[in-house]
């Protein structure tokens, strides 16, 4: 009997020491074992699978096919026990309000003897329609200080692209905003900037510009806007005659631009922290879902840009997260999101940065994922993993996982500041791209980079199961240290940063 009563007396000991030593179901940090559990290789692969297929055509924002993509989002986050933000529109999505604007059909512009086409010379990028016969106003860069004393009521302004510090397209962009602005309040009819960067010849620029352009739609449809017209001048010939004061007047007539709604979701979840006061803290894990859709390739039989690399891969590792910390809440809350039109131009999460269904100062950290391929599966490139504080838990989750985290090998490229981390960076919030291994822009790259070749089949799935998991416990990491990360002293960001936090 003793015998038997000490049996049983056992068994209950190492029933009650296997309850101590097994992780709580809430609260527990997720470590290696946990979270290997959670993210397999099948499911990794099939979700990879759908969300690449050819059913979903290449998931452009507005098609049958990005809306199937949300769908699935929003039901694993439902399954994984996520619970909708604040806010958000039916569940999970938060409505992003897109419009495609249209060329205008006609646009002629006439200086001197000289006659100008849309479409050919001319590029109307923003504005309402307009018509008159009006003079002329040369302002170098028409910036604030080029601008001082000048009478521009009713006129044209004319003036160089971008400014001695902006030199090439994408940063002439950059200005026009800021441009448009000085010359409405004062008083000016219209913009025309005079285009003459070699960075991208005028032929090329017509094929991307002179088509619909999707944007967020800012209600201004019953608004007069002001016209702003990029012109032609590689040789610098007007430059030349209106420093030279041989062109006074102008005549401009433009049809208006056509704008259309293009339907387009975010898909958010969340998580509840477990720590009393780091639960007000949020870690934003994000990717966008969205590629290029169906269009003409170099492959006669192929017409669908599945976008597995860029973006299945990043949507996985946000669901892999999505699952593994819903089953295990870290102590700070934890933000999912999929953003729609990054492809567009960062549509999606610029809006949600605009737009935030949880304050921003809340907001922490962003861990966003991005990318064009990899050729290197040895390896974990983070675009910013030197700028933030958050720098060895990326490298020492990375080297759980056997590989090393590199920071970006090609600064020349900018590519910080080209993914959906830069609509939350440029707000104060710390926030780099969590990108597959590659050491360059090669072949590799770019044989699969919007190409019809980005498919599913020839993914390395052992590679990306250790990237997603790597992922999960960086982001573990992070939602669980006592102490914020920030930007590294000096960052271009750091002072949007405290500015954001009050520091």
């Amino acid at each position: 009997m003793m015998t038997q009563i000490n049996c049983i007396m056992k068994t209950i000991k190492l029933m009650l020491l296997s309850l101590l030593v097994l992780p709580a179901v809430n609260g527990q940090v997720p470590g290696k074992k946990r979270i290997d559990q959670s993210i397999t290789l099948s499911e990794s692969e099939f979700q990879l699978r759908f969300l690449a297929s050819d059913e979903l055509k290449g998931r452009d924002t507005g098609s049958s096919g990005i809306d199937v993509a949300a769908r699935y989002i929003a039901e694993k986050f439902r399954l994984y026990g996520l619970t909708p933000l604040p806010g958000a529109d039916d569940g999970y999505f938060q409505t992003v309000k897109l419009q495609e604007t249209y060329p205008p059909e006609k646009g002629q512009l006439v200086l001197g003897n000289d006659r100008f086409e849309q479409g050919k010379e001319l590029l109307v990028l923003r504005g309402s329609g307009i018509k008159l016969d009006t003079e002329v106003v040369f302002a170098n860069y028409g910036l604030e200080a080029d601008l001082e004393g000048l009478d521009l009521k009713d006129k044209i302004l004319v003036v160089k692209a971008g400014s001695t510090e902006a030199t090439n397209p994408r940063q002439f962009f950059g200005l026009i905003g800021t441009k448009q602005q000085l010359a409405k309040s004062m008083g000016a009819a219209a913009v025309v900037e005079l285009y003459n960067s070699p960075a991208i010849p005028w032929p090329m620029l017509l094929n991307y510009l002179n088509q619909p352009q999707l944007g967020v739609d800012k209600d201004e449809k019953e608004q007069k806007e002001l016209p702003y017209i990029w012109l032609q001048d590689s040789q610098n010939d007007q430059l030349v005659a209106f420093k030279e004061n041989k062109i006074s007047k102008a005549s401009l007539e433009i049809s208006d631009l056509v704008k259309k709604p293009i339907p387009a979701r975010n898909v958010l979840g969340m998580i509840e922290g477990t720590d009393e006061k780091l639960k007000n803290e949020f870690l934003l894990l994000s990717a966008h879902y969205d590629h290029v859709g169906v269009g003409q390739s170099s492959d006669p039989n192929d017409s669908i840009f599945n976008g597995a690399r860029d973006n299945a891969i990043g949507t996985v590792a946000v669901l892999s997260a999505a699952k593994t910390l819903g089953a295990n809440p870290p102590k700070r809350s934890v933000i999912f999101a999929a953003w729609t039109a990054e492809e567009k131009g960062l549509l999606g999460s610029d809006y949600y940065a605009e737009n935030p269904l949880v304050p921003l100062d809340q907001t922490i950290y962003n861990l966003n994922i991005d990318g064009a391929g990899y050729n290197d599966t040895t390896v974990i490139t983070v675009i910013g993993l030197e700028r933030t504080s958050a720098e060895q838990h990326i490298k020492e989750a990375a080297q759980n996982y056997g590989l090393t985290a590199i920071a970006d090998p090609a600064p020349e490229q900018g590519l910080f500041d080209r993914s959906d981390n830069v609509s939350f960076a440029k707000k104060g919030i710390p926030a780099p791209t969590y990108s597959t291994g590659f050491t360059s822009f090669d072949e590799e790259i770019m044989k699969y980079y919007h190409q019809v070749t980005d498919e599913p089949d020839g993914l390395h799935f052992n590679y990306l199961l250790s990237y997603f998991r790597a992922y999960v416990l960086t982001a573990s990491k992070i939602a669980n240290d006592k102490k914020r990360p920030f930007w590294i002293e000096g960052d271009k960001y750091e002072v949007a940063g405290k500015e954001l936090y009050g520091k």
